[in-house]
């Protein structure tokens, strides 16, 4: 096991490539470095410091030493500060689930008021779909989902509360069949055309798929961003959320259309488990309580579909 010394001594000779030097850093005289030296390599057994060159440098085995015991020394600051954090009531690290019809853009500047609180716990931060998110809860993948959709499920130890409603818009490309519809559109002529669709993320159970009618095509996508280019490209159609497509409404780049069963919109909800919460999940559970902020993120940024939509 090294000593704070041992590791001093590597470092100096590392940096000076100089007995002489390495001395000086130390602050200790030149005989005495060496016999350090000597007595380090008699310790451990190993061939630490070439001494054939007119520098005084490392061997492979020495380097090696060095980086070995560097890093250990800062693993173990940070256990040291990890431990500390949490005897003060911060979390080792919070996981956030947010549900893929959520925008994280909108999540940037809470992250960046949490940074300020300088706590040290780490953010992980995912997104599922649709049962996903729950299932992430559930099967302690997460501490806090943010937008999970549906009612709450019943989990020992969950609590929730409702984010705000999501409302939704059927909306098709301009050259898709569908755009020169007469309205309202019927089920037996939406069914006619392929749907695109969200994949649930849900790993336990089948999941769940919504805005597809009996017997209708559909295709399978990634995300809710996906979804939008999808339909942009007029590769299909379906619902899609208001506030992340409302820009490509007023653009042309897709074109509402009304339906004879509208769809209802969604209520959101956030959850978290009670025995996990902290001070890092307290806080943001309360940071979620600012109606301006819940607002934003139900609402978001209406700017979806990236480049080139």
């Amino acid at each position: 096991m090294l000593q704070a010394e041992d590791l001093a001594l590597l470092r100096a000779i590392s940096d000076t490539g100089s007995l002489s030097r390495a001395a000086a850093k130390l602050g200790k005289a030149p005989s005495t470095v060496s016999h350090a030296a000597r007595q380090l390599e008699s310790r451990i057994d190993v061939l630490l410091f070439d001494r054939r060159a007119y520098r005084l440098q490392l061997t492979a085995a020495g380097k090696l030493l060095l980086a070995e015991a560097e890093r250990l020394q800062q693993e173990s600051a940070r256990s040291l500060q990890r431990v500390r954090q949490v005897a003060s009531g911060w979390e080792e690290r919070l996981w956030i689930v947010t549900d893929e019809l959520l925008e994280f853009e909108t999540l940037l500047p809470v992250i960046k008021d949490f940074d300020e609180l300088k706590s040290g716990v780490p953010l992980r931060m995912t997104h599922e779909v649709l049962s996903g998110t729950w299932e992430s809860l559930r099967e302690g993948r997460a501490h806090l989902v943010i937008g999970a959709t549906n009612e709450p499920q019943k989990m020992p130890g969950v609590s929730w509360r409702e984010l705000g409603r999501l409302e939704w818009v059927f909306a098709v490309a301009p050259r898709h069949p569908l755009a020169a519809m007469p309205e309202p559109l019927g089920r037996e002529t939406i069914s006619a055309h392929r749907a695109v669709v969200v994949a649930d993320s849900a790993r336990q159970s089948e999941g769940r798929v919504y805005g597809v009618l009996g017997g209708q095509p559909a295709l399978a996508v990634p995300g809710m961003r996906a979804k939008v280019l999808a339909q942009c490209e007029a590769l299909g159609v379906g619902w899609l959320p208001r506030h992340r497509v409302a820009h490509l409404l007023q653009e042309g780049k897709l074109v509402e259309k009304r339906t004879v069963q509208p769809r209802e919109p969604n209520i959101l909800y956030i959850a978290w488990r009670e025995e996990l919460a902290g001070r890092a999940l307290k806080w943001w559970l309360e940071k979620l309580q600012q109606p301006r902020l819940a607002k934003r993120l139900v609402d978001g940024f209406g700017r979806d579909g990236g480049a080139g939509v």
